[in-house]
């Protein structure tokens, strides 16, 4: 069994980002596939979800005090934060803000967490707000996550990141 480290706190200070990927989410009976992109900076994100073929279902944007959510169809919904706006929306709570730091490898500053390190020392599970999220590397010394499962009841996304930019990228 890997050691169990509870944390408080962000590990890495909160940097931009960009990051492309494959999704795929499943609530209940419903789910989805396609293809992300997401911008961060330190107080906005912007994320375009397409499908497989190319086409965008969704752009989400927002920041602290505000998020929003374009449809393919012209739809617009807005909210407060993220998780009131993909509640509306998607019909389930997703912690987008927390995300912004999962994708790290580490716990958004907020609340606590746990993460269980792998041999290398990097995270292999982090538990935070009653989300798991197992990471998986693309090799022994990647220290940035190239798979991602995120869990909650009910929910499972996965993602599998193609290329990040960002500080620190090579």
């Amino acid at each position: 069994m890997l050691p169990v480290v509870p944390v408080s706190g962000p590990a890495v200070a909160d940097e931009p980002f960009s990051v492309e990927g494959r999704l795929s989410a499943r609530h209940g009976d419903n789910a989805v596939a396609g293809s992300f992109f997401w911008v961060h900076a330190v107080d906005r994100d912007t994320i375009t979800l397409d499908t497989p073929l190319g086409q965008t279902l969704a752009r989400l944007s927002g920041s602290a005090g505000d998020a929003r959510v374009e449809l393919a169809d012209g739809t617009v919904t807005e909210a407060n934060d993220w998780e009131v706006l993909t509640r509306r929306s998607l019909g389930v709570s997703l912690p987008v803000s927390g995300l912004a730091w999962w994708l790290r490898g580490v716990p958004h500053p907020r609340a606590s967490a746990t993460i269980e390190a792998d041999p290398a020392g990097r995270p292999a599970v982090l538990r935070q707000e009653g989300w798991e999220i197992v990471y998986a590397y693309s090799d022994t010394v990647a220290r940035r996550p190239s798979r991602m499962r995120l869990a909650w009841p009910g929910v499972e996304v996965r993602l599998a990141i193609d290329r990040w930019v960002g500080p620190g990228t090579p």
